[in-house]
């Protein structure tokens, strides 16, 4: 176990597809990977392997009860205390997790991402820094699109669907009001280097202070 530091919690939030793993990135190699425990928050969709595969692909993913937040924030606080923990890997081909699980150490930085992270009060709550990256509808559903087609095995009729009947609605009820509550809002997700350059300057005077 280490020592001697407290951990500085970054979280990262925005709507599907509006560049939060980018902005994640470019933290990742400013500040420096080495530095950084980053746990997404999609891999934390509640196990449905006991659901048929027609009914899996019918939950609302965008909803928060989808997530298993609870062990998200039990992460976390593992983390805060210098404890390693085992994050889930999720299959989102199969809408299921694979049972495997990847190891992930105490660093002095906890980078989380995800869209639904600041609608949830006692997950808010544990950040020290709360960015919200703003992208316009369009684009998000562009890269979302061209994502789940390459990635996710999706056809273009399911992604439409979808984006009409949960994503859409699930963003405008969920994730764009949890936006004020964010600390620094970025426009343009990763190509705005001007807010990168001030982030990545704040996260580093912050963990000045951490000890």
């Amino acid at each position: 176990m280490k020592t001697g530091f407290t951990p500085l919690v970054v979280g990262i939030a925005g709507g599907s597809g509006s560049g939060k793993t980018t902005v994640a990135n470019v933290i990742l190699e400013r500040v420096g990977a080495h530095r950084i425990a980053f746990l997404p928050h999609d891999a934390y969709y509640r196990e449905l392997t006991n659901l048929p595969p027609v009914q899996r692909a019918q939950v609302n993913f965008d909803h928060p009860e989808s997530l298993e937040t609870d062990l998200l924030i039990q992460h976390i606080n593992r983390l805060k205390n210098l404890e390693a923990i085992e994050v889930p890997v999720y299959d989102f081909t199969t809408h299921s997790r694979t049972g495997k699980t990847i190891r992930v150490e105490p660093q002095r930085i906890i980078i989380v991402d995800g869209i639904l992270i600041f609608a949830e009060k006692a997950l808010r709550e544990l950040f020290d820094i709360k960015i919200f990256v703003d992208t316009d509808s369009d684009l998000r559903f562009i890269r979302r699109l061209q994502r789940d087609i390459a990635e996710r095995g999706r056809t273009t009729d399911s992604v439409i669907r979808q984006y009409l009947k949960t994503v859409r609605p699930m963003h405008l009820e969920f994730v764009e009001p949890s936006k004020r509550y964010a600390d620094v809002i970025i426009p343009e997700g990763g190509f705005n280097s001007v807010a990168l350059d001030m982030v990545s300057s704040r996260i580093e005077a912050l963990l000045q202070g951490k000890t």
